[in-house]
């Protein structure tokens, strides 16, 4: 049957072999064109080399903030506070006055402790007025003492000129010049000029005691004005003790600085701290013309910080403005033992106050020792989407391994591997592809 459909078949029919036989007889279905596509596919690399390289070290961390020196100022005696000269903001200098505190029973004290100085004082005049009479009083003994020796010298000369005159007599009445009613005349005389010597001698004596007398009273009263005057030399050391502590009525800033906080009301009673840091102060001054930036560097690198390493700091709040650069001042020298770090600090002139107390940012100290390690560009690193870290090594013959390393320093342009690769071992360099282990790569020469 010539149907129109059978025809339409057969001639669909004829159409299929002619493909089949064509498609046969094609020359790409020769067996070895296969393999020259497969070498064809081969991804072409480029390498770099894991070498040893001498870099400087450094460590980023965390970096602080403080004020160059901070004081809470806090109520040496108890009162209640009489005025306010300064507030929150108020930059103040050093020695100015920021409160007064009213304490009017030590100035009641001051006016007795004034009082008992003038008395002392009167003591002390009338101590110098005993001394001054005993002084005339050993004077007018020692001149009676002068007078009595003047008239035993006198009683002397007289007793001497009349045992003379009897000795003479004597020997004249023996002769027979003269009678023996003579004699007892020049005896008489003789004998009253030794009993007046006598009784002058007598005067001397007492007149030496008074003197002694005289004397003891000076030493008494020289040893009363000491006494006295030591005892006012206490009463002002006692008063200059009160006015010590009323000095502390008068809270004032011990240096130049922003007060950043206070506490204290006009008014309010205030207590006398009884330690160092107790309750909450009065104010809080900060010094800020020149800050501290400290940065807690962790153990694996606080050996290798120095005094005069350089620092460069960024902060946050400054984006737009170039890194700060600064040196290592100190090192605490010792390491936390809550988060075994070692503290550094940087200081840093703030003349407009920019930085604030407070403020965080990032140091980026470097080291002032070098060492050798094992560097890769960055770009010759991938990281999965845990955030592990791994490479591409590439053998001798050009097959691809995928190793896992452990990262160290990173400066941005190239990375430290500390483990994973080994010096001298070649890794794939910046590529869009993605490889697996055992894969063929063909690697491209320089």
């Amino acid at each position: 049957m010539n149907h129109p459909f059978h025809r339409c078949c057969l001639a669909w029919l004829g159409v299929m072999g002619v493909l089949v036989v064509t498609a046969g007889c094609s020359p790409d279905s020769k067996p070895g064109v296969a393999k020259k596509d497969e070498t064809l596919h081969v991804t072409r690399v480029k390498t770099v080399e894991v070498a040893p390289t001498e870099v400087q070290r450094t460590t980023l961390q965390p970096a602080s903030v403080h004020a160059y020196f901070r004081a809470e100022l806090r109520a040496k005696i108890s009162g209640f506070v009489k005025e306010l000269k300064a507030d929150i903001g108020d930059y103040v200098n050093a020695g100015a006055e920021l409160a007064t505190i009213d304490v009017p029973e030590m100035q009641k004290q001051r006016e007795v402790i004034e009082a008992r100085i003038r008395r002392l004082v009167a003591e002390e005049q009338r101590a110098q007025a005993g001394i001054d009479l005993a002084t005339a009083q050993v004077r007018s003994s020692e001149a009676k003492l002068a007078e009595a020796k003047s008239q035993l010298n006198s009683a002397e000369a007289s007793l001497a000129a009349s045992s003379a005159e009897f000795n003479r007599t004597e020997d004249l009445v023996q002769r027979g010049s003269l009678q023996n009613r003579m004699l007892d005349e020049v005896r008489l005389k003789r004998d009253s000029e030794q009993a007046r010597k006598e009784a002058v001698m007598s005067s001397v004596q007492s007149a030496e005691a008074e003197v002694a007398v005289a004397q003891s009273q000076v030493a008494s009263a020289k040893a009363d004005r000491e006494a006295a005057r030591a005892e006012t030399e206490i009463t002002r050391r006692q008063l200059d003790e009160l006015d010590v502590l009323l000095s502390y009525a008068v809270i004032r800033a011990p240096f130049s600085g922003v007060i950043t906080d206070r506490f204290v009301q006009p008014g309010d009673l205030v207590r006398e701290a009884s330690e160092v840091g107790s309750g909450k102060p009065l104010f809080v001054l900060s010094q800020i013309d020149k800050v501290r930036i400290r940065v807690p560097v962790p153990e694996t690198d606080a050996p290798l910080v120095n005094q005069g390493d350089e620092i460069t700091l960024t902060f946050p709040s400054f984006t737009a403005e170039s890194p700060i650069t600064a040196t290592v001042t100190r090192r605490s020298g010792s390491l936390d033992p809550s988060t075994r770090t070692m503290m550094v600090e940087a200081e840093i002139d703030n003349p407009d106050g920019k930085l604030l107390p407070g403020m965080f940012g990032q140091a980026s100290i470097h080291l002032s020792t070098k060492a050798a390690a094992n560097m890769l560009p960055a770009r010759a690193i991938r990281f999965e989407e845990s955030g592990n870290a791994y490479v591409y090594v590439v053998d001798q013959d050009e097959t691809v391994s995928i190793a896992p390393i452990t990262m160290g320093m990173d400066d941005g342009n190239s990375i430290e591997v500390l483990s994973g690769v080994e010096a001298g071992q070649r890794v794939i360099d910046a590529h869009l592809s993605r490889f697996t282990n055992g894969q063929k790569v063909s690697v491209l020469t320089n």
